[in-house]
């Protein structure tokens, strides 16, 4: 018997954070915009971002983390192109012997995930998913130390 992976919308049903009628509804308007499910289910206020991520996060069996108090490692960060970390929203957190733990706000995104493993030089890329704001933020800070970098360079 072939198991059948459940969708993101039916997930969200199961467990009762959305009813079947606001799914239709979010999915009628998904065909007209072509947005994400999950943006126009938080836009419209029927799931809250992180009973979103959850989902997301069961959906693809990627672990959820925050990056609110996580250590950065400047060093390992600046081996990763600017463009994978700002552009395609995947930042490298940490490694190990075999790995490279990368952050993400888009399992769907498949660019963005073959180029973190393509920069993880060989190593395994294991992701987690992170929520918008934690990734803008986590961004933000690498823009300030890059720019502190480049000032020092000059200085």
């Amino acid at each position: 018997m072939n198991r059948r992976e459940k969708k993101l919308g039916e997930i969200l049903v199961d467990k009762g954070i959305i009813g079947a009628a606001q799914l239709a509804d979010a999915l009628e308007e998904q065909k007209a915009t072509r947005e994400f499910l999950g943006a126009i289910l938080v836009k419209k206020g029927y799931v809250k971002e992180r009973d979103f991520l959850k989902a997301l996060s069961e959906q693809f069996n990627i672990p959820l983390a925050g990056l609110k108090d996580v250590y950065i490692d400047w060093d390992f960060v600046k081996g990763f192109s600017p463009s994978l970390i700002i552009q395609n929203k995947c930042f490298p957190l940490k490694k190990d012997e075999w790995s490279v733990m990368i952050a993400i706000t888009n399992p769907l995104d498949v660019w963005a995930l073959k180029k973190a493993e393509e920069e993880a030089k060989g190593l395994k890329a294991n992701f987690v998913l992170v929520s918008q704001e934690d990734m803008e933020e986590i961004i933000e800070r690498y823009r300030q130390f890059m720019r502190g970098t480049i000032s020092g360079m000059l200085g």
